[in-house]
């Protein structure tokens, strides 16, 4: 049993399959050829989406066809960027986001709470999760996992003292500790007089840590963004969460990062 911090690993993300990246690379040169514009994966399946609903063009011809276009030239708005990120920014502010949803990010979240648990799955449209089980990874000392490891919330310090000027001049820490431990010593006997896993975790708290992946579309990041990012009343561990969520995502789409700023912006 340890106090444990959040880690978050982008594990995979929306790419071009083999096939359709080859065919914007076969060699001719009045063809697009995708690697002389500075373009992600993501762009050019948003592009595809979007152009897909306004085009006479066909899905798998828009990127060759209208990639020159959108992502050779400056963004005719006066914008940064080029003209695919003044169409991005045109279909976000027009709510037409349907069309981002094609593009998915799945995450490796580990060492977070059942509390924010609960809050996370919440979020269901374009949301999808596998959890560590309560049931099946089992929480004992003497067990695999070495008992149960746990998040404190950053308000839980050692300079606030809990009942100052009696016998029990306990900190914040104090207690909280103390009680990770009374209930990782209960979870313990339970056990060991016969109750099952599923059952004697009834009495783990919700600090105890929890594993799990979780893949989401960018329309749905967004929405989930909006709402649990700082500064807009979320609690401060979810409030992590989507920042480092948001990290991960601008990291291999930069492009997105406007719309997070965005969300920031208009709240």
């Amino acid at each position: 049993m340890a106090e444990t911090k959040m880690n978050v690993q982008l594990l995979a993300h929306t790419q071009l399959s083999d096939k359709f990246y080859r065919s914007l690379h076969h060699g001719t040169s009045d063809v697009f050829h995708f690697d002389d514009y500075e373009a992600t994966d993501g762009q050019a399946v948003a592009l595809s989406a979007i152009r897909t609903c306004y085009s006479p063009n066909k899905p798998s011809e828009i990127v060759a066809k209208e990639g020159a276009k959108y992502f050779g030239n400056s963004a005719s708005d006066g914008g940064a960027g080029t003209d695919a990120d003044r169409l991005f920014r045109q279909i976000v502010a027009s709510k037409h986001t349907s069309t981002v949803e094609h593009l998915t990010f799945t995450f490796a979240i580990e060492g977070v709470s059942r509390a924010l648990l609960a809050q996370l799955t919440r979020h269901r449209a374009g949301f999808s999760f596998s959890v560590q089980s309560q049931r099946y990874v089992r929480m004992g000392s003497g067990d695999r996992s070495g008992g149960f490891d746990y998040v404190v919330p950053e308000s839980v310090t050692g300079d606030k003292t809990a009942v100052e000027g009696t016998d029990y001049d306990l900190t914040a820490d104090d207690i909280f500790d103390d009680v990770m431990k009374h209930a990782q010593e209960s979870y313990d006997l339970l056990r060991k007089a016969g109750v099952p896993a599923e059952d004697a975790r009834a009495v783990l708290p919700q600090a105890v840590a929890t594993n799990l992946v979780m893949t989401v579309n960018l329309r749905a990041l967004l929405d989930f963004y909006a709402k649990r990012r700082r500064g807009n009343g979320a609690q401060a561990e979810i409030a992590d969460l989507a920042e480092a969520l948001r990290r991960a995502v601008t990291e291999v789409e930069p492009w997105t990062a406007q719309f997070f700023e965005g969300v920031s912006a208009s709240a």
